[in-house]
């Protein structure tokens, strides 16, 4: 009865241990990126994380990087169908290919290929990438982004997703 109870007690704790050591991984991971609170409510705000090492981690900024440049594109499609200004609409224009061709079609999947493949290098170059994409779609418009937020987020994600696939080096 003892050894059961014993048993027990072992397995508790180390599950807790499991538990706690995941949590330090992602903060002592967000702490080494441009932006601690963006990548730790990111990272546990996806159930993933609570198993992942530092190459899940950077999957999980990427699988979250196409999401957010998928809805940007969808931001973008919406805006497009309101009847825009022709300078906006050609920065909109612009964007719609940024984000579809490039962020969407290229750096997303070598990203991923490259962190699938052991090519840590190729994959932080990948995310480099599409924060400039998202950059160069920001300074499309002749005056204000209507999708200023959209561009200023998938940089800072992207940003923190080449912080992390740098640890992997």
């Amino acid at each position: 009865m003892r050894s059961s109870i014993f048993l027990v007690c072992l397995m508790c704790l180390s599950l807790t241990q499991i538990h706690v050591s995941t949590a330090d991984l992602v903060d002592d991971t967000c702490k080494q990126t441009p932006n601690n609170d963006l990548c730790v409510s990111t990272l546990h705000g996806d159930p993933r994380s609570s198993t992942a090492d530092v190459a899940g981690l950077a999957i999980i900024m990427v699988d979250t990087i196409k999401t957010k440049a998928t809805a940007t594109v969808a931001q973008i499609n919406t805006l497009l169908g309101s009847n825009p200004d022709p300078k906006t609409k050609n920065g909109l224009d612009g964007c719609l290919m940024i984000y579809s061709n490039e962020i969407l079609n290229t750096d997303i999947p070598s990203a991923m290929e490259g962190l699938q493949k052991g090519n840590p290098k190729s994959a932080e170059q990948s995310m480099n990438n599409a924060a400039n994409d998202a950059d160069r779609c920001e300074g499309a418009f002749a005056g204000a982004s209507p999708i200023t937020s959209f561009n200023y987020n998938l940089t800072d994600l992207s940003n923190i997703a080449s912080a992390i696939i740098n640890l992997l080096f």
